[in-house]
């Protein structure tokens, strides 16, 4: 095995990290984009999950425990987490962003981070000021249908429709009365169901939005149906047409993304509530029975749309692969959740640059919920794309420095700018 070039690596991770980010992918509120407290931070599900996986009794985190001592408890467990790659992003954040002198966060510290934190987080100028230190210059939102997409820049702050509930739980009557506040469109029968649908792009695209997200389910498989069938399941709309309810659903979202032009975000793979007993988002798993094959109908079915596609398991990442190797409208996105581990990454990044034509890449997207947790994650991407570049490409073929620079840039940048329109 060759030695690592680590001079090479840590030039090559500088220069990457000089090019301005644009993050396709994240949960931030627009309204209230970074931490107000340390809570914020350590509420993130990672920790919490990770903390009540290694003994913390979820008690402590409930919403009438004070938010200073919910801190005070996950703090208490991160002795237990200090191996994993959640706690040296937290360690990033506490350095980079307040100051924090040590190298490890420990229990006796919560006074003083606590803090530290407060000191810093109440500044008038923070957003600005994590936007500079993470060289962030756009972040795609995550949006329900009914938000009203108001109070923020959309011009850095971008929306995305997120489709779930539109898909999954259409039967419900909340779902229909939402719809119905935002749109004016009572839905009844197909027609009232297209003009509602149709203008709730309408109304994302007029304010800025550049894409369609959905999380799909393992054993979805999504394909064309009757139209007297999609009438029939939003007229009488009960469990007994739930079925033709969600195709129907989802197919009206893939055509309206190909009359809006916008990206469809397909996110394959997550199992929700497989374990019941735990933390808020941190019961979630994915299922590796799924296959990218019962897509291949809506993959041929939209042409013209283009397919930004994550699956949540790294297993999985060699088919995600292969299919955007063949079809000119399926494009690699991210590295989601469970795969969003340093080994999975570097696998997953070193096949996809080897088989995936380099402008159908989004390398990276955050996830995250608050603007704080952009850099480390993305400083984790960025150290592992430096490598594999070095090692792949300057040293095995012979790239110049400047050239894997270049791929870099398409992977954190470029492509998103021309995948999104932005």
């Amino acid at each position: 095995m060759q030695a690592r070039d680590i001079r090479l690596e840590q030039t090559l991770f500088d220069a990457i990290c000089r090019i301005p980010l644009i993050d396709p992918h994240s949960h931030i509120d627009a309204t209230s984009p970074t931490a107000k407290t340390l809570d914020d931070l350590l509420g993130y599900h990672y920790y919490t999950e990770l903390a009540h996986s290694a003994g913390m009794n979820k008690d402590a985190l409930g919403p009438d425990i004070e938010p200073r001592e919910r801190v005070r408890s996950i703090l208490g467990y991160l002795d237990r987490l200090d191996n994993t790659v959640q706690y040296s992003w937290f360690v990033q954040i506490a350095q980079r962003f307040f100051d924090f002198p040590r190298d490890r966060v420990r229990a006796e510290d919560a006074d003083e981070l606590w803090q530290m934190a407060a000191e810093r987080l109440n500044r008038q100028d923070w957003e600005q000021h994590v936007f500079n230190v993470s060289n962030l210059e756009k972040v795609f939102l995550t949006n329900n249908f009914d938000e009203p997409l108001e109070g923020f820049d959309t011009s850095r702050c971008i929306p995305c429709l997120r489709t779930d509930d539109l898909v999954f739980r259409f039967g419900e009557r909340e779902t229909r009365q939402r719809l119905a506040s935002v749109t004016g469109i009572e839905v009844g029968d197909l027609a009232t169901m297209k003009r509602a649908v149709h203008q709730l792009f309408e109304r994302f695209v007029s304010r800025g939005a550049k894409a369609c997200a959905i999380s799909l389910p393992p054993r979805f498989a999504p394909a064309p149906i009757a139209e007297q069938d999609f009438d029939r399941a939003l007229r009488e709309s009960d469990g007994d047409h739930s079925t033709w309810l969600t195709l129907g659903t989802f197919w009206l979202l893939a055509e309206c993304c190909r009359e809006f032009q916008l990206p469809f975000d397909l996110m394959l793979g997550v199992n929700r509530q497989v374990y019941r007993h735990g933390v808020f988002q941190g019961q979630d798993l994915f299922d590796s029975r799924t296959s990218m094959i019962l897509y291949a109908d809506l993959f041929n079915g939209f042409p013209e749309v283009t397919f930004c596609v994550s699956v949540l398991a790294s297993t999985q990442n060699q088919e995600l692969t292969s299919y955007a190797w063949i079809f000119p409208n399926v494009v690699t996105s991210g590295h989601w959740w469970y795969s969003n581990i340093p080994t999975y990454i570097e696998q997953d990044c070193r096949a996809r640059l080897q088989a995936v034509p380099k402008t159908k890449q989004i390398g990276y997207y955050s996830d995250a919920y608050k603007l704080e947790f952009i850099l480390p994650k993305y400083d984790m991407y960025r150290r592992i794309l430096a490598r594999v570049l070095a090692e792949d490409f300057v040293v095995a073929r012979g790239w110049s420095e400047e050239e894997a620079v270049a791929l870099a840039r398409l992977l954190l940048r470029d492509n998103a700018r021309a995948i999104f329109g932005v």
